[in-house]
């Protein structure tokens, strides 16, 4: 039996970093011979600037992932096998507030301690990608005092830890030509924050379901029923399912905009997929200060699968 190797895979599982960049693209479909030559010298030279960049910047902890939305995968691989998981995202739908899908082929998520190794891994890549992709969404997050959200609440608490969080990222023998990969979902939210501001303290902690200073969780009977905590889980056949949250807040402060990038990497995107079924069915608290503005789920191949794209080993023959 194939094991989970947590090397093999890309940095899916910890760090949600001090200095962050998401960015997602779109491909320029004019030539996709070319734009398979393109990806495959990307695929070659990324794994390049990191090693490069860890010799350079040894203490800057330096982590990386790269992936494809569904409509990518098959633009670019179309007689390769798809992994089992990787859908186009759909609208969600509840009574108050509706989750959007939004375009996007490739993904980047880039994060360090250092803002400037974060921007020049950034300016390296986009010499592979400027010609023939553009970019849709660019957001830079950054750590918020401990670990906070932008909200004020400490984040991702329930996040499975240690070597527990490879089993809830990590795609495994349910799944064994895409193994060690994962499934990336991201949501970019903007944040009412005078309406969130103006509220009490108690009144946000029964919103989240838990104490704002401590963040000890609160008892069921002081959270609102649709308090965050509860309506974003996911207990399907009455058992708790996780993924890894590396959640972090965004701001342009001089224009009053702040918010949450959520980004969740799961072993299986169907538990990412029920909590958030739950959170928009359930109406969130949250959602009433919370608008999201982007959706998209992104398969993350291993570290291997990288290797065999530069080598267009997953390319149709010509």
């Amino acid at each position: 039996m194939t094991m989970i190797n947590p090397d093999a895979a890309q940095d899916v599982y910890r760090d949600a970093g001090d200095n962050i960049q998401f960015t997602t693209y779109l491909i320029d479909q004019t030539d996709i011979s070319k734009d398979r030559e393109a990806l495959a010298e990307f695929a070659d030279r990324l794994a390049a600037i990191q090693r490069s960049m860890a010799i350079r910047y040894p203490d800057a902890q330096l982590r990386v992932a790269f992936g494809f939305g569904a409509t990518a995968w098959r633009l670019l691989f179309p007689t390769a096998s798809q992994p089992k998981e990787l859908v186009d995202f759909t609208p969600i739908k509840g009574p108050r507030y509706t989750a959007p899908a939004t375009p996007g082929d490739l993904f980047l998520h880039v994060r360090a301690k250092d803002r400037a190794v974060v921007y020049e891994v950034m300016e390296q890549a986009r010499e592979f990608l400027r010609d023939w992709t553009t970019v849709v969404d660019e957001t830079q997050g950054f750590r918020y005092f401990e670990g906070r959200a932008i909200i004020g609440f400490i984040d991702g608490t329930e996040n499975p830890a240690g070597g527990d969080a490879t089993q809830y990222a990590l795609i495994g023998d349910e799944d064994p030509e895409f193994i060690n990969g994962s499934y990336a979902f991201a949501q970019k939210y903007t944040h009412n924050m005078d309406a969130w501001n103006a509220l009490q303290t108690e009144m946000q902690e029964q919103a989240i379901g838990r104490h704002k200073f401590s963040d000890r969780e609160l008892e069921d009977d002081e959270k609102l029923p649709n308090a965050h905590n509860v309506a974003s889980q996911d207990n399907e056949n009455g058992i708790e399912h996780k993924i890894v949250r590396m959640n972090v807040p965004f701001a342009t402060p001089g224009q009053g905009l702040a918010g949450t990038y959520f980004i969740g990497y799961a072993r299986h995107f169907t538990v990412t997929q029920r909590m958030l079924e739950n959170m928009f069915t359930q109406s969130d608290r949250l959602l009433d200060f919370s608008t999201p503005v982007t959706g998209n789920v992104f398969f993350i191949p291993s570290r291997l699968m990288l290797a065999r794209i530069a080598e267009g080993e997953l390319f149709p023959v010509e």
